[in-house]
């Protein structure tokens, strides 16, 4: 047994880190079997050493966390959990280096996630990349906060945001409406992460200049864009030929960010996926980076992470 001495600057510092009802250090003494007790503003942690030892890096990483004002939740506890087993706990500060820019209500956007870091850090320094995972892992979130953040910037003037209008179990047909009615709720999810970045007026007024689009996939098709930040969202349920015709709209000064999911393919007839095709084709082209979230990186309900390890398990199962 041993026992080990952390200090905190400050009683709000202690308090943030226990949580409500000491709820956060209850779920760290159950996971690592320690003890911790805080006097004033030192925390003393016992047990067995390596306990000891893992408990006082989750503790340190989460004070890092507060430090930069954020709010321990269950979700990043157990994120950190997490990075304590593989090792890696000592980048949990680089997370709160800064936002990517502010919602209209006056969230700060940013990586939750070493994941995320790691995508939002490959779009920055290349000019097309590719983010490939399961929902809720911020692929298109985060790259439509980025295209804001470059757009507002003056580094484009024109945001640009597509997705193939695959019907995923529905008939495009059977919607009400001229085409642009029946395209939209495919395009929606884009919508409104726009919305909630610039606000529905000022999207409106940059929509109606033609400073930002929200179009199917096939209005791309015989344009060059310049200038312009191009997200392709849903990118598994392109065909190969959409895939390329994409990808070689590409013009001078523009960002192209793809992000899709490779285990929701909505292709019909087992048609080729173009963002599998891509991955193999580009993984070795200079300037293009392929970034892949997995699970750790959801940052939905953490009930979303569990229904995508148990997919995971059975389909694994099922191959074997």
């Amino acid at each position: 047994m041993i026992q080990k001495l952390i200090s905190v600057d400050s009683m709000d510092e202690a308090l943030a880190l226990f949580g409500d009802y000491d709820d956060n250090i209850n779920l760290i003494q159950r996971r690592y079997g320690v003890v911790i007790l805080c006097r004033g503003t030192d925390i003393t942690v016992s047990g067995e050493e390596k306990n000891v030892e893992d408990a006082s890096e989750c503790i340190d990483s989460l004070l890092s966390l507060v430090k930069k004002g954020e709010r321990i939740t269950s979700q990043n506890l157990s994120y950190i959990f997490s990075l304590v087993e593989e090792g890696v706990a000592d980048k949990v500060p680089s997370l709160s280096e800064g936002g990517i820019c502010v919602t209209v209500s006056g969230k700060i956007v940013k990586p939750k996630t070493l994941g995320q870091k790691r995508y939002v850090d490959a779009i920055r320094n290349n000019t097309v990349t590719i983010g490939i995972g399961p929902a809720g892992t911020g692929k298109t979130y985060l790259a439509v906060a980025m295209a804001v953040k470059a757009f507002k910037a003056h580094e484009v003037n024109r945001i640009i945001l597509t997705r193939p209008a695959v019907e995923a179990g529905e008939k495009l047909g059977f919607l009400p409406g001229d085409l642009q009615n029946k395209v939209d709720p495919y395009l929606r999810p884009l919508y409104d992460a726009l919305f909630e970045m610039l606000g529905a007026e000022s999207f409106a007024r940059q929509q109606e200049k033609g400073a930002i689009e929200v179009a199917p996939l096939a209005y791309m098709r015989g344009r060059t864009l310049d200038d312009s930040y191009i997200i392709l969202d849903e990118a598994q349920n392109t065909t190969p030929e959409q895939m390329k015709m994409f990808l070689t709209r590409l013009g001078f000064g523009s960002k192209i960010v793809i992000t899709g999911d490779v285990t929701q393919i909505d292709l019909p007839d087992k048609r080729r996926s173009g963002l599998v095709e891509a991955v193999k084709v580009l993984k070795n082209v200079e300037d293009i980076s392929i970034n892949r979230f997995t699970e750790k990186d959801v940052v939905r309900h953490k009930l979303v992470s569990d229904i995508i390890k148990a997919y995971e398990k059975y389909n694994n199962e099922r191959k074997s």
